[in-house]
């Protein structure tokens, strides 16, 4: 079975980001997301959470104000980690669903043994290093320019029909409305992503490819029919 996880980054980064990852899942294939408890609209993400209850959410690690330039003290993104995971006790309702980072810092050799611990005792998956493959082709900026056609509609489609093998991938996306509420230098790119993501002919190429959408909430049921 070939099944397809598409989580949309930065949530609660800004009220149009929001909007667009909200729609993305209401009238596309979105399933999940990642959000940022510290960043300034992520109040207002925690509420529109609640009405979309089969959306996973996950936390997405804000890295802001953490010196890492040299490689983070380990007690302190260790405490960093906790205190966003507080934040995100006062905010939800429910225990994230897995872990990722903002600009995927726990790549980096020397914060990624923190990120793993935390993710091991806390029971998520984290990006890249769990049994879930992690695709990140779908991007619309390059050597720092803009391209908006790796993120069409023709674009996606192939994607989805090349590069989507048998077991769990997630497809990282970034979907959002641009707005004065937070500046990005992605900004025209989100809005062709939700365009893409909500356009009738990728639900068709999922149907033909045999895709099926879940989120990271339905991976223990996943795994038990596998099993079974």
């Amino acid at each position: 079975m070939k099944y397809l996880i598409v989580n949309g980054d930065d949530f609660g980064f800004s009220r149009g980001i929001n909007r667009g990852i909200l729609e993305a899942h209401q009238r596309g294939i979105l399933t999940s997301t990642s959000l940022m408890v510290i960043a300034p609209a992520s109040e207002e993400a925690a509420e529109l959470s609640r009405g979309a209850p089969d959306l996973s959410v996950g936390l997405h690690f804000d890295h802001t104000g953490l010196d890492h330039s040299n490689g983070a003290d380990s007690r302190a993104l260790r405490a960093a980690l906790e205190d966003q995971l507080s934040r995100w006790g006062r905010l939800m309702s429910l225990r994230p669903t897995h872990l990722d980072s903002h600009r995927n810092i726990h790549r980096d050799p020397r914060l990624l043994p923190c990120f793993l611990d935390l993710a091991r005792e806390y029971g998520l998956p984290l990006r890249e290093h769990s049994s879930i493959r992690t695709f990140p082709k779908f991007y619309g900026q390059w050597g720092g320019e803009t391209h908006l056609e790796q993120i069409g509609v023709e674009r996606l489609k192939r994607m989805l029909e090349t590069e989507i093998g048998e077991g769990i991938t997630e497809l990282v996306c970034h979907p959002g409305y641009a707005g004065s509420d937070g500046a990005t230098s992605y900004a025209a790119e989100r809005q062709v992503e939700l365009q893409t993501l909500c356009d009738a002919r990728i639900r068709q190429v999922l149907a033909e490819q045999s895709i099926q959408l879940i989120g990271f909430h339905e991976l223990e049921k996943v795994f038990e029919a596998a099993a079974a």
